[in-house]
Order: C-alpha cells, then sequence, then structure tokens
C-alpha cells in the first residue's frame, strides 16, 4: 500500500527523538501559551486591559523573557499563530528569544473547539480539514 508521507529517515527519526527527550527531560513540561485572539482577550478583560494586538504582544513579552531560568522547568512551549510574528521589546521574535533559552517552539495547529451535536455540551477539535496545508505554512 502506498502512503501519502512516507516512513522518516534514520536521521529524522533521531531528531524527532532527540527533540522530544528534551522536551520532557527530568523536571521539564510543556508551557502552552497558545491562546486565541479571542481567549486572551478573556484573561486582559479581566484585568482591564484593551484586547488590542500590542497588549497581547505585551502579555507575551512579559511570559517569554522576565525570567531567564525558565529553561529549567519548560521544555517546550506551543505558541499561538499570532505570536510567531510578533517581536520581543528587545525587537527579536518570540521563537528566537524561546530557542535562546534552549526550550523547544511549538505552534498550536488545530482551529479550537466546536460544539459536539447530540451531546450534553462536549465538543470536539476542528482542524483535520487543511491541516497538512498548515504545517507546511510552519
Amino acid at each position: 500500500m502506498t502512503h501519502q508521507f512516507p516512513a522518516l529517515a534514520v536521521e529524522q527519526k533521531k531528531e524527532l527523538s532527540n527533540t522530544a527527550q528534551r522536551i520532557v527531560a527530568k523536571g521539564k513540561g510543556i508551557l502552552a501559551a497558545d491562546e486565541s485572539v479571542g481567549t486572551m482577550g478573556s484573561r486582559l478583560k479581566k484585568i482591564n486591559v484593551d484586547n488590542e494586538e500590542e497588549n497581547r504582544r505585551y502579555f507575551r513579552d512579559l511570559l517569554f523573557s522576565v525570567d531567564p531560568s525558565i529553561n529549567q522547568n519548560i521544555g517546550g512551549i506551543i505558541l499561538f499563530h499570532e505570536t510567531l510574528y510578533q517581536k520581543s521589546s528587545n525587537g527579536k521574535t518570540f521563537p528566537t528569544v524561546i530557542k535562546e533559552k534552549d526550550i523547544v517552539v511549538g505552534i498550536k495547529v488545530d482551529k479550537g473547539t466546536a460544539a459536539l451535536a447530540g451531546t450534553d455540551g462536549e465538543t470536539t477539535t476542528q482542524g483535520l480539514d487543511g491541516l497538512a496545508e498548515r504545517c507546511a505554512q510552519y
């Protein structure tokens, strides 16, 4: 049977394994900093801050830049699309700031959740359609 995607080469498997081990090294975990514009707006509203891109950028700048020892406990950070292109106060993109701390950068590729019909408030993750194209973008 022919598959759309070939199996990983030996070098790719090794790189994937090494990346996974860096993320979950002893005492480390993943920071999910992938808040969408809407979710970030909810957080900012609680502290009476407008949901504007500059305020979201400033919040993320604090999160990623405030403590240089962040890499002692965080092995990977999942980002939202907008965050990939934002810059810290020193002019570096957030992925660069994070990588300089030897933390693995990831990206949220799903499209959020939607109500699952016929259930009592359950949701399902959206975004399998177009996933390959979104992943290729990154």
